[in-house]
C-alpha cells in the first residue's frame, strides 16, 4: 500500500483555515437572534469537522470505499441526532 505524502504548506493552510472558523464561531455568540446564531455555529463546526476528517485523517486521499464508509458513518450520526432530537422535542 503506498501512503500519499501531503506537503506541509496544506497542514499550515488547513490549521489557518481552522483558525479562522475558531474566530468566526466566537464572533456568532455575538448574534442576537437565537435560532440564527445556533444554525451559524452548527454551520461552522460542520466544515471544521470535515476540514478535519478529511486532511488530518487523511480522508480526502483515501480509497473510494473508504470515504463511502465514512460518509455512511456521518449519515447515521445524523440520523442517531435527529431521531433523539425528535424524542427530546416531543416530551
Amino acid at each position: 500500500m503506498s501512503s500519499h505524502i501531503v506537503e506541509k504548506r496544506v497542514y499550515y493552510q488547513v490549521f489557518g483555515a481552522l483558525l479562522l472558523l475558531l474566530f468566526l464561531t466566537v464572533a456568532a455568540t455575538a448574534i442576537e437572534d437565537p435560532t440564527l446564531g445556533v444554525i451559524a455555529a452548527i454551520t461552522i463546526a460542520v466544515v471544521k469537522a470535515v476540514l478535519s476528517v478529511l486532511f488530518f485523517m487523511h480522508l480526502a486521499y483515501s480509497a473510494p470505499i473508504v470515504r463511502i464508509f465514512a460518509g455512511a458513518a456521518f449519515v447515521w450520526l445524523f440520523f442517531l441526532l435527529m431521531f433523539t432530537a425528535s424524542d427530546y422535542l416531543t416530551r
